[in-house]
């Protein structure tokens, strides 16, 4: 197969992946919810159970008015969209999904580049946040900034407990070196990192760089029609990311009972959705934490676990 032709279709891949996972993550959210609160939400478009609501959200977002304040600064507030979901594409290209070339582009250094690229979603925040000429917006970035660089250090820790376990910063190495085990030795830091992760995008418990009943909207206040789309686009796809990448260095990626080359892709979409669904169970079983609440779980339980745990895999590299 000519190179070129290989290129279009890994980032075909990858692209298609982007537009539909997280469609059907917000989807499954908005539906799973729900039925958890005892509701019926929208059933009317696509006539069976709704299915279409967010394809008809969509098209709404798209018919509505491009609204930009007269004192904000234009070219920052119409580019922070884009800055907020470039990452997120980036990251899908490194992700494995099966054993073999089911990759968009495999890196020795997957992880380095997966962590640095994931960082510059404060960068949105704040770009959102001061250009949008509002103090509400202004205070939700402010809260971001505090939030994403804080637990940026326990995610980091925890991925690379794993790394160090592995012996590779490779993504498709890693899941190569997972063993079932571990599931109990690398316990701790699956659990630091998916909670980590999720204040990292944002979600609840760790909605407070947007608390619609503090701040209006937050940092999005000023957002509407496609932009304001987009930001919520890159919601969703942060849950996938974030679920992949939980899925590739902490639950085996690709491994299962009875898989093979054949069904890896399978096992990896299977766990990644499992995942997502607990994302979306979190929303709905536990209110917003406070600020200092937040600052409290990051700097006086998750980094001192993640430091202890990643001492706990020297150690037991060391003794193997």
């Amino acid at each position: 197969m000519p190179l070129w032709l290989e290129l279009v279709i890994r980032v075909g891949g990858v692209l298609v992946a982007f537009l539909t996972l997280p469609l059907l993550v917000g989807q499954a959210e908005h539906k799973v919810m729900a039925h958890m609160q005892g509701r019926l939400g929208p059933m009317y478009a696509g006539a069976f159970h709704g299915w279409a609501q967010l394809i008809a959200d969509g098209v709404k977002f798209v018919q509505k008015e491009d609204v930009t304040p007269d004192e904000a600064d234009r070219a920052v507030f119409r580019l922070a969209p884009a800055v907020a979901l470039v990452p997120y594409l980036l990251v899908l290209l490194v992700i494995p999904l099966g054993p073999g070339d089911l990759v968009g582009q495999p890196l020795d250094i997957g992880l380095f580049f997966v962590l640095a690229v994931v960082g510059v979603g404060v960068v949105a925040v704040l770009m959102s946040a001061w250009a949008s000429a509002n103090k509400y917006s202004l205070l939700g970035g402010l809260r971001g900034a505090a939030q994403l660089l804080g637990y940026e250090l326990p995610l980091v820790l925890a991925a690379a407990s794993v790394a160090m376990a592995a012996g590779t910063l490779s993504l498709p190495g890693i899941v190569e070196a997972w063993q079932p085990w571990w599931l109990l030795w690398q316990a701790p830091a699956m659990i630091i990192f998916f909670v980590a992760g999720l204040a990292e995008i944002r979600r609840p418990p760790f909605d407070m760089p947007i608390a619609d009943s503090e701040l209006v909207f937050g940092y999005l206040t000023e957002y509407t029609g496609l932009r304001f789309a987009f930001f919520l686009l890159a919601e969703y796809v942060g849950i996938v990311v974030i679920a992949a990448l939980t899925t590739v260095l902490f639950l085996g990626g690709w491994h299962g009972p009875f898989a093979d080359a054949q069904l890896g892709w399978l096992w990896t979409l299977l766990k990644v959705a499992a995942v997502s669904f607990l994302v979306i169970w979190l929303r709905v079983a536990f209110p917003r934490l406070r600020e200092d609440q937040l600052q409290r779980l990051c700097w006086l339980v998750l980094v001192p676990a993640a430091l202890a745990q990643l001492v706990l895999t020297a150690a037991v590299r060391v003794a193997l």
